[in-house]
């Protein structure tokens, strides 16, 4: 027996969109009760529009731009101040730190020219280390099994400061007219080696090799007119969070036109 059609339409609709239709009413009815179940927090709501109208640059009409621009002003400038005396705090707990391992090296140290100094300036402090603590004269490894104590020692006390810091290891010579056709060939080599040697060994105990840097100064920065003073490996501990903005001094190729 034939199927008979619609009078009204040549095709029916298909099935599906019945149960489609009647899929769609439940779900709107469920979202109403959703609504009408919610609690609605007004202050809670404005204050999500002002940090959104603050965040995306919206000036309130009912003050002027100038006084705005200065309250923005105001806050950055309170936000860095903050982050400033932050950081000087934590620099000095830091080197609060060192100085009593610093102290422990030098209550065992033998002779007064092997005297660890510690020389805390704005920002950073750093580690006035004799050369001849670690290294044996116009040498550059480790073989001092204190001095890789030290090391070892130095590298605790870094991975228990609060904050990451960057730490610059610096190598200087005396004057002296050491020459030789192998590396190392000069003063500049046996500081640079040097350096580089303290980071390998600070590597080992664990600290991050981004926060690391080497330079060599051989005997071009003295610090007196001893000899023994100046064949030295300092440890240069800083923090970037708080420097000053280069961008607005004037460059050097704008003095060069």
């Amino acid at each position: 027996m034939a199927k008979e059609k619609c009078p009204e339409c040549p095709k029916c609709l298909p099935g599906w969109l019945v149960q489609f239709g009647d899929l769609m009413s439940l779900l709107l009815t469920f979202f109403i009760l959703l609504l009408s179940m919610a609690v609605m927090d007004k202050k809670k709501v404005e204050e999500y529009f002002d940090v959104m109208k603050k965040a995306m640059g919206f000036i309130d009409s009912s003050t002027d731009v100038q006084t705005q621009s200065d309250s923005h002003s105001t806050e950055n400038s309170n936000s860095e101040a903050d982050d400033t005396e932050s950081t000087d705090e934590s620099i000095e707990e830091a080197a609060e730190e060192v100085s009593e391992l610093v102290e422990q090296m030098n209550e065992s140290a033998v002779d007064e020219t092997e005297q660890i100094q510690i020389e805390k300036g704005k920002n950073e402090f750093t580690l006035d280390i004799p050369s001849t603590i670690m290294f044996e004269e116009g040498e550059y490894f480790l073989s001092d099994i204190n001095a890789k104590r030290f090391i070892s020692k130095i590298a605790r006390v870094i991975r228990t400061m609060p904050q990451t810091y960057n730490i610059e290891i610096i190598g200087h010579t005396s004057a002296s007219s050491y020459r030789s056709d192998t590396i190392p060939r000069d003063n500049w080599d046996i500081s640079a080696l040097r350096s580089i040697e303290v980071v390998k060994e600070l590597i080992k105990n664990r600290i991050d090799p981004s926060t690391l840097k080497v330079s060599a100064y051989a005997s071009y920065h003295p610090k007196s007119e001893k000899a023994s003073d100046n064949r030295r490996v300092e440890m240069r501990f800083f923090s970037e969070n708080n420097q000053e903005d280069i961008l607005g001094e004037e460059s050097f190729f704008d003095r060069l036109e």
